[in-house]
């Protein structure tokens, strides 16, 4: 018997009855050899770790732009924030620990720089409109090795796709990267508040406190404990009433104090003036875009779709030197 076969042999035996088995995959975009090694989403998860939309995620801002400090979330370790929290839980259910990784390092590929203050310019300027769920799919399908592809499993993206509020994962494992993708962020969003004076952890409201707890590390232990007991041999992943309701506290508290009115936040004008700025001059002048994205054109995509591919996948300080290099004056010397 093969390496891959025994591991998928170790899945049938040990996962949960709701778990989502690697041999049972409904398969990929593209038909290709199975690894002799490795299952297809331990395969999956690899392929997203090398790939250079990964990597890019070290300089793209999660919540705050561009803090003056080494210890605030990047979009990188948010993502591998919500990996942990996600094993952890895939881990104590008895699912499927290589699907659930899979899906979280590659949830947020398609991610713009400034994060969600670049996301909203990409959507008012493109006709096409911009989402970063979708983005991230798109990434993983066309943009990644120079138009082939990665060519993930249908569970994978489908968990790519589904992971914000407004959808659902099929996979219970997809579940559990939705849900921890807010805990995640809900969590270590408070954590950089408090660590830049935003806030601090007596503002939280005594009502979600008494429920959660009154520390990051408390409400992060309540969240993860909770989703085990309360899934606990289920086929579906959920919170109880009473914390999901304090989670939805916990968030609109962060977004009546960091999110929408922090101090934090006041440069994010200039980025989405930046991040449009640079969509305009692209869509003005085609010829500037890059090779691979030029050769995109030739194959029958928008022009609006193409440039939003390209400034969406740049990094903070790529679009920062971009725009200086293209708008502002340089000095001259005799």
């Amino acid at each position: 018997m093969i390496v891959r076969e025994q591991l998928e042999l170790m899945e049938r035996n040990n996962l949960s009855p709701y778990a989502t088995l690697s041999e049972k995959s409904r398969g990929r975009l593209k038909e290709e050899p199975q690894c002799d090694i490795r299952p297809v989403f331990q395969r999956d998860r690899d392929r997203i770790i090398h790939s250079k939309s990964f990597r890019r995620l070290k300089d793209k801002t999660q919540v705050f732009l561009t803090p003056e400090g080494d210890h605030y979330r990047t979009r990188l370790t948010h993502t591998l924030e919500v990996s942990q929290n996600a094993r952890t839980i895939a881990k104590a259910l008895r699912l499927n620990e290589e699907l659930v990784e899979a899906i979280a390092l590659g949830h947020d590929l398609g991610h713009t720089p400034f994060g969600h203050a670049g996301e909203r310019a990409l959507n008012r300027v493109c006709s096409l409109g911009f989402e970063h769920n979708v983005q991230s799919v798109r990434t993983v399908d066309v943009l990644e090795k120079d138009g082939q592809g990665l060519n993930l499993t249908y569970e994978v993206r489908d968990g790519i796709l589904n992971h914000q509020t407004s959808s659902m994962p099929f996979t219970l494992e997809g579940k559990i990267v939705r849900l921890s993708d807010k805990i995640a962020y809900i969590h270590h969003d408070m954590d950089d508040a408090i660590r830049g004076g935003i806030l601090k952890d007596s503002d939280v409201p005594k009502e979600i406190g008494e429920v959660l707890g009154y520390t990051t590390r408390e409400r992060l232990d309540s969240f993860i404990h909770d989703i085990v007991n309360y899934s606990f041999d289920k086929n579906d992943i959920s919170m109880s009433p009473d914390v999901a309701e304090a989670m939805k506290k916990m968030r609109n508290f962060m977004f009546e104090r960091v999110y929408q009115s922090s101090i934090a936040k006041a440069e994010e004008h200039k980025a989405e003036a930046l991040i449009e700025t640079l969509f305009n001059h692209f869509i003005r002048n085609k010829d500037q875009l890059p090779p691979e994205y030029l050769s995109m054109l030739d194959f029958g995509e928008r022009i609006d779709r193409v440039v939003c591919d390209y400034v969406g996948a740049m990094t903070d300080h790529y679009a920062i030197s971009l725009y200086e290099e293209l708008y502002v004056p340089k000095s001259w010397h005799g």
